[in-house]
């Protein structure tokens, strides 16, 4: 009934409603974090801009499908979470926050990233996973700080060779797309740590040894004959993971047995850890 409640109200622009629905925003909060999540906003508090010393602003599961230009006081912020709301463009406000580290825009329907999103070169994690994208833009290879792309849930058939630029990238999330094979790319890439390509259309894996930082690669459910000969020490999960890295032959192969705990390195079930 409140959540119902809450979303009736949202369409009435009236101070009272809003007020209603935000909450009390007099003042920026002590620990410079602002969570308006979930709560059925249509249109952003533009006194929220005045907050300028903000450095967490979360607008998760909302409306919202634009921003207005004076977010771009907000310049001290770090982590701004857009994410599971109706954008089909990223507002061009978003790109001005030129401190930001971590940025949230998964589970929205972007087709697209703007070429403007690369003045955003301290972006370190970039969530765009549950989207429409069809390629992924190529403005992502121009973020060099980036260590963390999650991807999943689109339509990507490939990737585009300038990933390679991204040297400090150190772990990229690709499952649930149209992938037909191992991304090449990738093979140029000995930095990553963690390659996820669970959910694709992938029927045959090259060797992944040279991969000298590789730590754990997810390839399941895949239509694959084989699966990915990796180093020692790195952490298999999909068919055959726990056998040698082809299917057993008749002549049979030792397992390779391993037990560490591989739960350190997967990601948080919630991304407020804001682990990177």
């Amino acid at each position: 009934m409140g959540n119902a409640f809450r979303t009736v109200i949202a369409f009435f622009p009236s101070d009272a409603c809003q007020k209603y629905i935000l909450g009390d925003l007099e003042e920026m909060p002590i620990d410079k974090m602002l969570d308006l999540s979930s709560r059925q906003v249509r249109r952003f508090p533009l006194h929220v801009c005045s907050f300028r010393e903000l450095v967490k602003l979360y607008l998760s599961d909302n409306n919202l499908n634009h921003l207005p230009s004076e977010l771009e006081q907000l310049q001290n912020l770090q982590i701004l979470a857009l994410d599971f709301n109706n954008f089909q463009t990223l507002p061009p406000v978003v790109c001005t926050l030129k401190q930001l580290c971590i940025l949230y825009l998964g589970n929205n329907r972007l087709g697209d990233l703007p070429v403007e999103l690369r003045q955003l070169q301290n972006l370190k994690t970039l969530w765009i996973e549950s989207n429409c994208l069809y390629h992924l833009p190529n403005v992502v290879c121009e973020l060099k700080q980036l260590k963390t792309l999650h991807a999943g849930s689109n339509a990507l058939h490939s990737l585009p060779a300038q990933l390679w630029y991204l040297k400090d990238l150190r772990s990229i999330w690709l499952s649930g797309n149209l992938l037909p094979e191992f991304p090449p790319v990738l093979l140029h890439m000995p930095f990553l740590e963690i390659i996820d390509v669970d959910r694709n259309i992938i029927t045959y894996f090259p060797s992944l040894t040279h991969l000298s930082s590789l730590k754990l690669v997810i390839y399941d459910h895949n239509p694959c004959r084989n699966a990915p000969k990796v180093a020692k020490g790195v952490h298999r999960v999909g068919r055959w993971s726990e056998e040698s890295p082809e299917p057993r032959k008749r002549s049979g192969m030792d397992r390779i047995k391993g037990s560490e705990d591989i739960d350190s390195i997967l990601p948080p079930p919630g991304h407020l850890s804001l682990a990177e």
